[in-house]
C-alpha cells in the first residue's frame, strides 16, 4: 500500500480513537517489523498536534510457535514505565496476555494493537454503527447469567456467566485504559472458571487459529467444569492435541473467552495466510454471525489462568442463547437492535 494512502486510513484511526492535540502517542515495534505503520502512524499523529515518539525494541530471538503473553517488553522495566507515562500505545507487536499490557493499562493508557496487513486495516476501518451495535451486544451479554450454544453439528455447551466482565471490540480506543484491536467486530465474556459444561463440535469450514487453517474434519470437544476433559476427531484433533501438548501445560485444556462476531466487512473467506507478521487472523474472528470459543488463558478478563497455550476457533452456522433468548441463529444475528447490513 502507498505510503501516503496508509498515513490517511491511520488518520482516520487515530480520529475515531479521540486523539487530541498535546497528547502523548507512542508507537511500539520491534526489530524490522511494521517500521512503515510507526511511520504512518507519527504522520497521521502529528496532523492532530499529538507528541509522536517511536519506541523500538530489538528483534525477538526466534521461538517455537506463538506464546501469548510472552513479549521483550518482560526484560525492559524503563520502557514498561515510559509506556504507562502516555496517553496511547499504538501497539505493533502484539501485547495481549502479558502482565506488561495489564500494567500499562492499569496506569490509564489506552492501547491500539495493530498488526493486521495494510489492506486489510484499510477494509475493515472503525465505524460508529459498527461502535454502536458492538456495545449494544455488550449490553445485552453483560447482563446474561448463561450462555448456550448448538449446532446441526451436535454442539451443545453451556457457559455460566457470574464471574468475568464483558469485553467489546470495535477496532478504535477513546477511553483511559481501554484495549481494542484494529480490525475486530465482536463482543466476548469468559464463563465462570468450573462453570463450563458440554459438548463443542467444530465442524468442517470452521477455522483454527492461531493454525490459521479451515477445519477438514469434525473436532468434538468434551467439557466439564470449565475444563477439557477430551478430544476427538481425525487428522486436525491431532493436530489440536499435539499443539496443546507441545506447551506441556494442562493449563492449556481451561476455557478462555467466547462470543460472536459483528462485522459485516470481514469475511469468512478470506483467512490470511500464514501468522505473524502477516497477520494474525482478525477477519475470521470478526466474521458477522461467527461464535468463537477460545481455550486456554482467561487473564486477559482477570482470571487465574495465564497459559501461553492459546487457540481461538470461530465457527459458522451455530446458534447462541443468552438466558435462553436467541441472540444467533443457524450462524446470522437475529437481534433487531445489534443487526447490520451485510454486503
Amino acid at each position: 500500500m502507498d505510503q501516503s494512502i496508509f498515513a490517511e486510513i491511520c488518520l482516520h484511526q487515530l480520529k475515531m480513537s479521540g486523539v487530541k492535540e498535546g497528547e502523548k502517542l507512542i508507537v511500539l515495534t520491534q526489530g524490522q517489523e511494521r517500521l512503515d505503520y510507526a511511520d504512518a502512524f507519527m504522520s497521521a499523529g502529528q496532523r492532530l498536534g499529538a507528541s509522536m515518539y517511536h519506541m523500538r525494541l530489538p528483534t525477538p530471538l526466534p521461538t517455537s510457535g506463538w506464546n501469548v503473553g510472552v513479549t521483550g517488553l518482560a526484560a525492559m522495566p524503563d520502557a514498561v514505565e515510559a509506556l504507562k507515562a502516555c496517553d496511547m500505545l499504538i501497539d505493533c507487536i502484539f501485547l495481549l496476555f502479558s502482565p506488561e499490557q495489564m500494567a500499562i493499562q492499569a496506569a490509564g493508557t489506552r492501547i491500539l494493537t495493530a498488526v493486521e496487513p495494510p489492506e486489510l486495516l484499510a477494509r475493515m476501518l472503525p465505524t460508529k454503527e459498527i461502535r454502536e451495535k458492538v456495545e449494544i451486544a455488550a449490553g445485552l451479554l453483560d447482563r446474561a447469567k448463561v450462555m448456550r450454544i448448538t449446532s446441526p453439528h451436535g454442539t451443545d455447551v453451556t457457559y455460566r456467566l457470574n464471574t468475568y466482565p464483558t469485553i467489546a471490540e470495535y477496532a478504535c480506543t477513546d477511553e483511559p485504559g481501554r484495549w481494542d484491536h484494529w480490525p475486530s467486530g465482536f463482543v466476548f465474556t469468559g464463563g465462570d472458571d468450573d462453570g463450563v459444561d458440554g459438548r463443542i463440535v467444530v465442524a468442517p469450514g470452521d477455522i483454527l487459529l492461531p493454525q490459521n487453517i479451515y477445519v477438514r474434519e469434525p473436532i468434538s470437544y468434551t467439557i466439564e467444569k470449565g475444563w477439557i476433559t477430551d478430544i476427538r476427531g481425525g487428522l486436525d484433533a491431532e493436530l489440536v492435541k499435539s499443539y496443546m501438548a507441545a506447551f506441556d501445560d494442562h493449563r492449556g485444556n481451561g476455557m478462555s473467552h467466547v462470543g460472536w462476531g459483528m462485522n459485516p466487512n470481514a469475511k469468512w473467506h478470506n483467512l490470511v495466510a500464514g501468522a505473524f507478521p502477516g497477520g494474525m487472523g482478525m477477519e475470521p474472528r470478526s466474521f458477522y454471525g461467527n461464535v468463537m470459543f477460545s481455550t486456554g488463558p482467561n487473564n486477559e478478563l482477570g482470571g487465574p489462568n495465564d497459559t501461553a497455550c492459546h487457540l481461538d476457533i470461530p465457527m459458522r452456522g451455530c446458534s447462541l442463547f443468552l438466558d435462553d433468548e436467541p441472540i444467533v441463529v443457524d450462524g446470522d444475528i437475529v437481534v433487531q437492535e445489534i443487526q447490520m447490513h451485510r454486503n
